[in-house]
C-alpha cells in the first residue's frame, strides 16, 4: 500500500535551526509595533497568545481565532489597528528572512519523488504562523506551486503540535487513516507524537530537535539524505 507522507516545515524539508530564525522573526517584527508596544511587552503578549493556540482543544475555533482573541484582550487596540501592521510586515519584511535559513533542491527532490511514486503528499507544519509566512517559506524550497494535499496554516487550523489532535485533523481533511501515513519530522516531542494516533514515523536528524521528555515511537530514524535514498527505493517504512 502507498502510504502518504506528512512533512514537517522548519528544520525537515527546510533547512534551519529554528529556535534561531524565531529569534531574528521576533527582533525583526518589534520596529514595525513600537508605536503600541515596549519591546518586551510584545514579545511576552505574542508568546503568551501563541502559548494560547498551542494548548486549545476547542475545535469550533481556529488558532487564528485563538490568538487574535487572546491578542486583542491582553492589549485592548483594535484589530483593525494593529492587523494591518501584521501584513505589511509579512509583506516587506518577512521573506528577507530567508537569509537566516539554507534551502537546497533536496526537498523539491523528495517531494517530487514521492509524488512519482502516487502518494499524498502534506506539509504538516505547525500552524502557529499565518499562511502568508508558511507559504513564504514554501516559496524558498520552490515548492509554493507544488500540488499538496494540504497545508496546515493557522487560518484553517484547529490545533497545533504536539496535539495528537493535530495530526488526526490534518488526516481527517485529505481523507487518510493513520496506518495508511508516515510523519516526517525533525522533532521529537512536536513530530513524533504522531505515533500515539497509530502512525507511522520517521525522524529526521539533521537538525533533531529532542527535548528529552517525553519520548515516542520512531519507526525509523536518518538524515534527509537518507530518507532520499530510502523513499527512491522504496525500502523499509517507504515500502510499498
Amino acid at each position: 500500500m502507498t502510504k502518504a507522507l506528512l512533512f514537517d516545515l522548519d528544520g525537515t524539508l527546510l533547512p534551519v535551526d529554528t529556535d534561531r530564525f524565531v529569534e531574528h522573526y521576533v527582533k525583526a517584527l518589534i520596529p514595525y509595533v513600537t508605536d503600541y508596544f515596549k519591546p518586551e511587552e510584545f514579545v511576552k503578549i505574542l508568546w503568551d497568545s501563541t502559548n494560547e493556540m498551542i494548548k486549545n482543544q476547542d475545535a469550533g475555533l481556529t488558532n487564528e481565532e485563538v490568538f487574535t482573541k487572546h491578542f486583542i484582550e491582553k492589549t485592548g487596540i483594535n484589530k483593525s489597528d494593529i492587523w494591518p501592521i501584521f501584513d505589511r510586515f509579512y509583506e516587506e519584511h518577512f521573506p528577507k528572512l530567508k537569509v537566516h535559513t539554507e534551502p537546497n533542491e533536496m526537498a523539491y527532490k523528495i517531494v517530487e519523488t514521492a509524488k512519482e511514486q502516487g502518494r499524498k503528499i502534506i506539509i504538516a507544519t505547525n500552524p502557529v504562523f499565518p499562511r502568508a509566512a508558511i507559504h513564504e517559506r514554501l516559496n524558498w524550497l520552490g515548492l509554493l506551486d507544488f500540488p499538496f494535499e494540504l497545508v496546515t496554516v493557522y487560518e484553517e487550523s484547529h490545533f497545533c503540535k504536539p496535539q495528537p489532535l493535530f495530526f488526526k485533523e490534518a488526516l481527517d481533511r485529505a481523507n487518510l487513516s493513520p496506518d495508511n501515513a508516515i510523519m516526517i519530522g525533525n522533532d521529537m516531542q512536536e513530530d513524533m507524537v504522531a505515533s500515539q494516533i497509530g502512525m507511522d514515523t520517521y525522524l529526521v536528524t539533521d537538525y533533531l530537535v529532542d527535548r528529552g521528555k517525553p519520548t515516542y515511537k520512531v519507526t525509523q530514524t536518518g538524515t534527509l539524505d537518507d530518507l532520499m535514498q530510502q523513499l527512491k527505493a522504496k525500502k523499509n517504512v517507504f515500502a510499498f
